[in-house]
């Protein structure tokens, strides 16, 4: 799968909803419920990160949900890439970006959101065919100011910035020319997923959902 095929499915993906909810998942029997509450709330691009031990397995339990198009975040290695397409990992998600993750994603032909913060890396990975890149970590290297910068001189890169984006600041974000749709987390609280509350989440998803951009 070519850079430009897998920018091309990541802007697809970015189309669905303002948000992308990047998701921790501790407990395996939280993982159908909560994605059923986000989609329903219509959020139905699901980031799953490989930072528990049943993550790979809440990424094939979830990608059974309907309506639900479930990926993996995290991904460090090709290896890691290797085990989130054998889980059912539609796309992947890497906070940087390497050769040889770069190369597992075209060799798996699962299409990678591949990380960059500085306009070096970006120009690397758009020399490379990447036109769409997460901008991580974004609250911490300057925000919505530093983002709307490299658009600047970069105006052909789109991004999906994720790290210390809330609810607050979404629409600083979403409001750039050069940004697609924002990683988030808060929509999915610890709190409501140890208390099942399903109805919460689902509500959180539809004020995410309702952002402008």
């Amino acid at each position: 799968m070519t850079p430009q095929d897998q920018s091309k499915f990541a802007r697809g993906l970015a189309a669905h909803a303002p948000i992308i909810p990047v998701l921790v998942i501790e407990d395996l029997a939280h993982a159908v419920p909560l994605a059923r509450a986000l989609v329903a709330g219509g959020l139905p691009v699901l980031e799953v990160t490989l930072r528990s031990a049943c993550a790979l397995d809440a990424i094939a339990a979830m990608s059974e949900v309907e309506g639900g198009i479930v990926g993996a975040g995290t991904i460090l290695t090709p290896a890691d890439m290797k085990a989130a397409k054998a889980a059912g990992a539609r796309f992947a998600v890497s906070p940087g970006a390497t050769d040889r993750v770069l190369a597992a994603a075209e060799d798996e032909a699962l299409p990678l959101l591949p990380g960059a913060v500085t306009a070096s890396e970006v120009m690397a990975l758009y020399e490379r065919g990447y036109d769409m890149l997460k901008f991580f970590p974004a609250e911490a290297v300057g925000g919505a100011p530093a983002l709307k910068s490299i658009g600047g001189p970069i105006p052909q890169v789109a991004f999906c910035p994720t790290g210390g984006i809330s609810l607050a600041n979404a629409q600083s974000y979403l409001s750039l020319s050069n940004v697609l749709c924002a990683g988030g987390s808060w929509v999915a609280p610890k709190a409501a997923m140890a208390a099942g509350d399903w109805e919460a989440i689902t509500s959180l998803a539809r004020e995410a959902a309702a952002l402008p951009r």
